[in-house]
């Protein structure tokens, strides 16, 4: 008779209750997203670097890491920081903005790679797709937030001082 309260949809997340918690959100993530690919560009250039420079010492055979430098960054730089204590990438945090689950939680960094990979591929395969979703959700969810039950949202925080 007891019912899972973790499946359920938490209601403070709701729209229609807190819209202040859903304001902008959809341009924010989008210069969130210009800031983020720079930083990520920024620490796979000194990882290209570094590698290039180990090429050197192990006579070219940590060069081919070389390929997989972009995709690791990108995913390390996601995972810990989108599942880490502030539920947001370093480009989320700028424009205010984190992610939670469905049931309020904070995501972990295993959950925040799943979301990482899913956003890259539902990008590659079904670019326009995943944005026109975005225009219908109340919440502002792109395709793979809805599919991974994740909720990206402006911090209460930082709406509360609005």
């Amino acid at each position: 008779m007891s019912q899972d309260l973790s499946a359920q949809p938490n209601p403070f997340f709701d729209p229609y209750l807190n819209p202040a918690l859903f304001d902008g959100v959809r341009k924010k993530r989008v210069f969130a997203s210009i800031f983020d690919i720079i930083a990520i560009t920024i620490v796979s250039a000194i990882a290209y670097f570094v590698v290039g420079f180990l090429g050197i010492l192990t006579l070219g055979l940590a060069w081919l890491l070389l390929p997989a430098i972009w995709p690791l960054v990108a995913l390390a730089y996601t995972a810990f920081s989108l599942g880490g204590f502030s539920s947001a990438t370093p480009g989320m945090r700028a424009f205010g903005l984190e992610m939670r689950l469905n049931n309020g939680a904070r995501p972990y960094p295993l959950f925040a790679a799943i979301h990482a990979l899913l956003f890259y591929f539902s990008v590659t395969v079904l670019s326009p797709f995943i944005l026109i979703v975005s225009l219908f959700s109340d919440q502002k969810r792109l395709l793979h937030d809805i599919l991974l039950g994740a909720v990206i949202m402006n911090s209460p925080v930082d709406s509360l001082h609005r």
